[in-house]
């Protein structure tokens, strides 16, 4: 059973998405969208790290456009964030950063601003066993792309506290998490970012367990039915008149209701997902660029080449011949 925190509660995720509906007879599934949203942060770049501090450590890790967890090995302390009140945070407790909002740690109780930068990157290994110890990992959209729209509608910080007699496999989870982590080997390219989503999903998965709220956007059987249009076919020559006639609303009280509950204009959220299915497509295929152009809705590679150096900074090309390392 996962127990309530003050971080991430339902309750602070209702006043956080005022007007929200129960999902009850909706296309999209909360798994699909989990999965979706997971999926569409393997164009990032993987890092995880696990750190041990002593039990004065305080602080803050800086925004960033990306999704990242911290899982709490031995000790306790607050997990601080912007926009609730501090969180105790005790051993086995995963902190989960669904959009990257900047968030901090602290022995006692404090605001963020009090807190100094934390230290990033590799560490001299402590000469003692100390008393704190956690796991991170996230994913960074360093290069393009965005976090998911279902992730952004979730609080700052979700704090889990998860029953491990119920959910071994999350157990075992974090104990090959924690070994990849220390002895890096051949492989390690695949395993750490398969790893990575699954600490993601599970705790996504056991967050949406506490809650019967669901993303805005699912609580409307007319925005879930132009999204499940997008999601199947981004391929469709869509127009905002067409995906509204989908949603059974005129043009302007469609675009309105989209953008409203999805937090992007129609036309924006069809190109993102156009522009991400392409770039999946050119990391694990060798289909030619004009195959993956028709696969995702543009005429030319050109216009696809075009519209992806403005979203991603990079050409196709070189987006696929790039193999991003695994850091720490």
């Amino acid at each position: 059973m996962i127990k309530p925190n003050r971080i991430g509660t339902p309750g602070a995720m209702r006043e956080r998405t005022r007007g929200i509906r129960v999902c009850t007879a909706v296309t999209i599934s909360a798994v699909d969208v989990i999965s979706e949203a997971v999926e569409d942060l393997r164009i990032g770049q993987v890092y995880g790290r696990r750190a041990e501090v002593g039990a004065s450590f305080a602080g803050r890790f800086l925004s960033c456009e990306g999704v990242g967890f911290h899982v709490m090995l031995r000790g306790e302390g607050w997990l601080i964030s912007g926009s609730a009140p501090p969180a105790r945070m005790r051993a086995g407790d995963i902190a989960l950063i669904p959009h990257g909002a900047e968030h901090g740690f602290s022995p006692e109780p404090c605001t963020l601003a009090e807190l100094p930068p934390a230290p990033m990157g590799l560490q001299d290994p402590p000469a003692e066993r100390l008393p704190v110890e956690m796991i991170c990992g996230i994913y960074r959209l360093e290069r393009g792309g965005a976090v998911h729209p279902f992730l952004r509608s979730l609080p700052d910080v979700l704090l889990v506290s998860p029953d491990y007699d119920r959910e071994a496999r999350l157990r075992v989870l974090i104990d090959l998490l924690v070994e990849d982590l220390d002895k890096p080997r051949e492989g390690t390219l695949v395993t750490r970012p398969a790893l990575v989503d699954l600490m993601l999903v599970h705790t996504l998965r056991l967050w949406s367990g506490t809650t019967a709220e669901t993303w805005d956007a699912l609580g409307d059987p007319g925005i879930a039915a132009a999204l499940r249009e997008i999601h199947d076919s981004p391929q469709t020559p869509w127009t905002v008149e067409r995906l509204g006639r989908t949603a059974g609303m005129s043009r302007t009280a469609f675009t309105r209701r989209f953008t409203t509950l999805v937090g992007t204009p129609p036309m924006t959220y069809l190109i993102g997902r156009r522009l991400n299915q392409g770039a999946h497509l050119l990391r694990e295929t060798d289909a030619p660029l004009s195959a993956i152009a028709r696969q995702v809705g543009y005429a030319t590679e050109f216009a696809f080449a075009g519209a992806f150096r403005r979203e991603f900074g990079i050409s196709p090309g070189r987006f696929r011949r790039r193999t991003e390392p695994i850091l720490n």
